[in-house]
Parts: C-alpha cells; structure tokens; sequence
C-alpha cells in the first residue's frame, strides 16, 4: 500500500451496480432478506456481510468509510451527520463517568463548549491545558484519564500539536490519542504521527463544496465495531447517522481533495508572505515568523503544502469588519463561517466560531477582537486577488 494519501484514496474501485464508474447509491433505510433466519443471524452479530437498516450500515456510507480509512491509514471508519456527531459520539464511547480528558485549550468553539458545559453534566471531567507543553500532559494523566484530545492545527490560531512526542506520552500511560484533522487533510498524516483516532468535519476541505454536512471517526476496526455495536455503541445509539446521497456526493469530491489542497495551500502561503511584508501580523505556519513552522516543516506531508487558512489580525474589531464588509463587496470572498470551499470565506473567529469560548479565555488563547481568519478559496490568480484584498485594506485604513 501507498504511504501516500492521495495515492490511497485513488487507486479504490468502486464499480457501480450496472457498471457505472461511480458507485450506485442505496437511497434505503432497510434491506430485505429471502429468509428471516438470516436477519435473525444478522441482529445476533453472526452473520457479516449484510446491510440491515441505515442508521447501523449502508452501502453508500460503506463506500465513504473505505476511502476516509484509506486516506488517514486506518483499519476502518465511521461517518456521521456531521463534525460534531463525530466528536461526540467518539468521546462517548471512550469516556463515561468518572473519566478524564486532557484537551488543547485552542480547539474548536463548539467541540470547547462540549467538553466545558456538557461533559460535566456526565460526570466527566476535563482539562483544557496548552498543548505544545508536554509536561502538562504528563502532569495532569492519573488513572481515570483516557484520552488526550487535540487538533493537527488548531482554529482558529494554527498553532500544530507536536504530535511524536504527545503520543509517546500517551501510548506510555495507555491513554488514547484523539485528532481533529479538519483543517489539513492530506497535509498531515496523524495515524502515522503516533494518534490513535482521527476525526474531521467532512463539511470542510474533504467535501469543499459547502453544499453538506457531515463528519468521520477513522480508527482501528475493533474500536469502530464498538462504535457501531447495537447494544453499547455511541454511533449506532445516538444515531448520528449520514444520508446516503451525502455519502455519495461527498465521495466524488474526495478525488479531487489532492488537487484542491495543493491549491488551497499555494494561494495562503502567497497571501501570508505578503501582508507579513506589508507590516501585517499573520499566523500562517508556511511562513517563517510562525513559532510552529519548523514542526511542521517536520511533520507534514510537503507536496500539499501549508494548508489553506490564515489569519489576519487588524489590531481592531471595528478594522476586521470594515476589511471583510469591503472584501465581500469586492466579490474577493464571502463573509460567512466554515472553511474548505472554492471561494473564499472570512469570519472573525471570536466572535463566530471561536464565540463559545468566553473572553478570559480568548485572552490567554492569544485570540484578539482585530483577528480575520481566512479560508482561502482556489482563485486562478493569486496575485489578482492580493492586489484587490490589499485595495481594501488601504479602502478602510488599515494601511
């Protein structure tokens, strides 16, 4: 097998029923059987092979699970009705009360307001620590912690978890190692880092259409089984199950995620390099300045690059939102939440997608009111489009 992910999503085969070169679709929620001992052998676990009802299985969503395992190497997958369904049922089905979980502070606001309001309600407990420091981990695992939980590049700073040396910490302590690799599909390869689960939201980059929603638990088949188990499993029993037809289209654009992402990569690394030299502050870790830009430069798979967010920060939030009204009104972008898509999309995170966090805690973040992250769409000319989102910088005062 390639140790490619590009290579490994490319060379599945999936024909259609009659021969198409796209895989039928199973638009059912139940499947018939000729005889009922066979669906007796089915619901028992005895019997493999075959599709029962859609909210356990389904062909379509199969075809999905295959090519998502594939790409982030693992045995097997899951995928769900959306980011979130995957972060939560995933969560649950390691962690019940009583439990611990150590988590990066710069996470994503809605999985922050899981893990700080709704967690506790179970009785689970969480830490939320700065996860380039390693000894916190350590200091922190006693013997109720299961999982450390962490994002390959965090929203909405871009900060990278060292990974390496995270899961030498957790594969000591017995602990599993959780990733959220949403914003760098492709660019980093978490299962071979040392994870143990990757998640994504597949209504980013992997789709980058934003036209779905959905999300994926990729992991080893014996932790996906128990996922997916009748009796116990967090997936089959909070039912956070994905329609087929979303699995379907979502698996046609996934062919083309290499493409896109090499795109998406070369035009944020262009944008970054020069606002950094029109005196702007940028967090983007292709460029030299970012504290994390050696890590990566160490850890990632080079040929797609940087990935496609960065961040602008404006000094002011009266600055962020003049700049994207004037972007938008120049047709540069949208101004709207979510990432992955082929225009480009711009949201002031603390106070959109980052806004569950409270203030205290943007603060020590590093997250200020001016930031504008940016999800850079796959314009033709790059060039072009700086010189118009330069234009309206100077348009509103910002230089």
């Amino acid at each position: 097998m390639s140790h490619n992910p590009a290579d490994r999503v490319q060379d599945l085969q999936n024909f259609g029923e009659y021969g198409g070169v796209n895989p039928s679709i199973a638009d059912s929620s139940t499947f018939t059987y000729l005889k009922a001992s066979t669906m007796q052998a089915v619901f028992e676990g005895e019997q493999e092979g075959c599709h029962l009802y859609s909210r356990h299985t389904n062909p379509s969503t199969n075809y999905l699970c295959e090519a998502l395992a594939g790409m982030e190497n693992t045995e097997a997958a899951y995928v769900t009705a959306s980011g979130m369904g995957a972060i939560t049922s995933c969560t649950l089905q390691i962690c019940k009360t009583g439990d611990e979980i150590i988590a990066s502070r710069t996470i994503y606001g809605g999985t922050y307001a899981f893990f700080k309001n709704f967690l506790p309600k179970l009785g689970i407990k969480v830490h939320f620590i700065d996860i380039s420091k390693t000894e916190q981990i350590k200091a922190l695992i006693n013997q109720n912690t299961k999982m450390v939980y962490c994002e390959t590049m965090s929203n909405p700073l871009l900060d990278i978890a060292d990974l390496p040396s995270i899961s030498k910490i957790t594969k000591k302590a017995n602990i599993k190692l959780v990733v959220d690799n949403t914003f760098t599909p492709m660019i980093f390869s978490p299962i071979e880092l040392g994870a143990d689960i990757v998640l994504h939201s597949l209504t980013k980059f992997i789709n980058g259409a934003s036209d779905a929603v959905g999300g994926v638990v990729c992991a080893e088949e014996e932790f996906i089984t128990e996922m997916m188990d009748v009796n116990t499993g967090a997936g089959m029993l909070l039912g956070p199950v994905m329609d087929a037809i979303r699995a379907a289209n979502i698996l046609k654009n996934i062919k083309t995620l290499h493409i896109r992402m090499k795109q998406h990569s070369y035009n944020a690394q262009y944008i970054s390099e020069k606002f950094e030299d029109e005196g702007i502050k940028v967090f983007y870790p292709g460029v030299k300045s970012h504290p994390h830009h050696q890590l990566m430069s160490q850890t990632y798979n080079e040929e797609f690059g940087f990935g496609g967010m960065l961040v602008l920060d404006v000094k002011t939030k009266e600055n962020a939102y003049a700049f994207m009204e004037a972007m938008q009104n120049d047709n540069i972008g949208y101004l709207a939440v979510s990432l992955g898509f082929y225009k480009t999309l711009f949201s002031a995170p603390g106070s959109s997608t980052s806004s569950e966090i409270p203030p205290e805690e943007q603060d020590q973040m590093g997250l200020s009111e001016g930031m504008v992250r940016i999800s850079i769409g796959l314009d033709n000319d790059i060039k072009r489009t700086f010189e118009k989102m330069k234009k309206c910088m100077k348009s509103v005062g910002i230089i």
